[in-house]
């Protein structure tokens, strides 16, 4: 793929091209906001990394003429300066992603690879169909190994990461994963989980607090951030956080230090953030819940996991898996259960089948799990059917969805910019919903 960098900067310019040239693409350069224009006409490109202030023409206004002559034309765009307000004028303006300098070179690469759909093995080659499923990840379904392979791919950089999916799909597994996987991990995990707390504690437990600081603060107490040094934070339901206190979180993500409530003095903090939310953010943002900076800053990489009525080929290696850890025998499901686990629509996801069988398996009298041993729920589903792609259940909303985006896509040769017109929603939003549905 092709890929021009355009930076004023002659020695970062050298840099990123290495870095992109080392992952396989193929590089041209330009040095100001013009030059990033005319190869964007002449050069049949896959994708820019565009400096965002340069003399003259500048990148943001580069940007605006390259994605309104050439919206196919993947452009992240790089910013010396802490100022999210050109970071979401840019998003807006069609840029795939921001970076900030001193840009990490790995991060850009995965950048990169993510907006142009490009896999990489463990040794960093590209190989999109035969990658190997990350040691202890039970899955077989594509949509969760690609969250996997994403996760894996980017444990080793510090990149804010949002992981999104309904509620018992497995966010808090993934970012056990990328802790596990990342340089942090003799460090700790801490997890604050946004939607379990007050308004008026969740900042004393996010940034902690001073003695005396307010009624009932009898003692100096270190809160998540500081609990979280040299490892990972790990930001549970992201968007239950109060709107009042959004921008104190989004100046710890800019500046890496935090002040206790009560305090009067910065404490540097060298944390990994990773937030996970069961809502769809962009719709939150329009709608004046959720900042658009906090959110462009934690959607630097995003991993989708799907609903698991949408990976049926998982429900059986998890279900086994499940009681496997019982520790109960050789326990094992009949068809006739594994037929009524199948059928099952599992709106509490992952968290729900490990619960129904545990119970299975401390119901069942030997070392057989009959549809009896299920709950009663479920046990009528054991004489129907296995769901095909001909059922006769009316479709769910998010299958007629999903159905329109792939006519969409296919109509538009695979275009999303022209797709996202058709079916008259932003691009962004598009992209929200592939990763959604794991296509």
């Amino acid at each position: 793929m092709r890929i021009a960098v355009v930076d004023d900067d002659p020695e970062q310019r050298g840099l990123l091209r290495k870095a992109l040239e080392e992952a396989g693409y193929e590089i041209l350069e330009g040095g100001d906001g013009q030059e990033a224009i005319d190869l964007a006409r002449t050069s049949n490109l896959d994708g820019m990394v565009l400096d965002g202030r340069m003399p003259g023409v500048d990148g943001l206004q580069a940007l605006k003429t390259i994605k309104s002559e050439h919206p196919e034309v993947v452009v992240t765009l790089l910013t010396a300066f802490i100022d999210l307000r050109d970071a979401v004028a840019a998003m807006k303006t069609g840029a795939s992603d921001y970076l900030e300098k001193p840009v990490d070179l790995d991060e850009l690469t995965i950048a990169m690879d993510e907006a142009l759909g490009v896999c990489r093995d463990e040794t960093g080659d590209t190989d999109d169909e035969d990658l190997a499923i990350p040691r202890g990840v039970i899955a077989q379904s594509p949509s969760t190994l690609h969250a996997f392979r994403l996760a894996h791919r980017v444990a080793a950089s510090d990149a804010n990461i949002l992981v999104y999916g309904e509620s018992g799909t497995g966010k808090e597994i993934v970012a056990r994963y990328i802790h596990e996987k990342s340089p942090r991990k003799e460090g700790p995990l801490v997890t604050l989980n946004c939607a379990a707390f007050p308004e008026n504690l969740i900042e004393s437990i996010l940034f902690g607090h001073e003695k005396g600081s307010f009624t009932g603060a009898d003692s100096r107490r270190q809160g998540s951030f500081e609990e979280a040094s040299s490892g990972t934070l790990f930001l549970d339901e992201i968007g239950e956080m109060p709107l009042a206190l959004q921008p104190k979180l989004l100046r710890v993500l800019e500046d890496r230090r935090i002040r206790r409530i009560g305090g009067t003095k910065d404490i540097e903090v060298d944390v990994r953030v990773i937030a996970a939310t069961n809502r769809e953010l962009e719709k939150e943002v329009e709608e004046g819940r959720f900042r658009e900076d906090l959110y462009y800053r934690f959607n630097v990489i995003a991993i989708p996991l799907p609903p698991l009525r949408e990976r049926r080929e998982d429900i059986l290696l998890l279900a086994d898996r499940f009681i496997g850890e019982q520790g109960t025998g050789d326990k094992r499901f009949s068809p006739a259960a594994q037929r009524a686990l199948l059928n099952h629509d599992w709106p509490g996801n992952v968290r729900e089948l490990r619960n129904v069988s545990i119970r299975a398996s401390l119901m069942s009298r030997g070392n057989l799990i009959l549809p009896e041993d299920l709950p009663e729920s479920l046990q009528s589903m054991a004489d129907s059917p296995e769901p095909t792609g001909g059922s006769e259940k009316p479709e769910s909303m998010e299958e007629i969805q999903k159905q329109a985006i792939l006519k969409a896509l296919e109509e538009t040769g695979g275009n999303k910019t022209q797709a996202a017109q058709l079916l008259k929603i932003s691009r962004r939003n598009l992209i929200y919903k592939l990763r959604s549905y794991g296509l």
